[in-house]
């Protein structure tokens, strides 16, 4: 491991949003994240391994973005954040009832010792969630 590498200091990612509350509350009950802190316009979640920070999106390119109702996937974007959970088909319910989407089960497939799913949030921010195969 490199020296600069520590265990302590979990792995952090950021998401902007059009709407913080909606999306934090979305990877809460989805992801099994813990809101540690919110306020207008930010809110940090947390699990042992990552904080997901979601910041308000400058209002300016807010006014550009349109998210459709339903929300359309944004496939096209280089990253993708995976998240663990104990039960993809309970997930998968939770996610509808937040406004967001993962695909069938028909869609599910296991690599590496993992069962794994795609999905999207009420923003259309793609995801994937996983959780061990067998």
């Amino acid at each position: 491991m490199p020296e600069h590498a520590t265990h302590a200091t979990p792995a952090a990612a950021v998401i902007y949003a059009k709407d913080v509350s909606r999306l934090s509350a979305f990877y809460e009950g989805v992801a099994g994240l813990a809101i540690m802190h919110a306020e207008a316009g930010y809110a940090s979640l947390e699990s042992a391994s990552l904080q997901l920070f979601i910041v308000a999106m400058n209002p300016d390119i807010a006014a550009r973005v349109q998210i459709a109702q339903p929300p359309v996937p944004r496939e096209n974007t280089a990253l993708k954040f995976i998240f663990p959970v104990a039960d993809i088909a309970a997930a998968r319910q939770l996610a509808t009832e937040a406004g967001g989407m993962l695909k069938p089960a028909s869609a599910e497939w296991e690599f590496n010792g993992y069962r794994h799913c795609d999905g999207h949030d009420p923003e259309g921010n793609v995801f994937q969630l996983r959780m061990r195969a067998g």
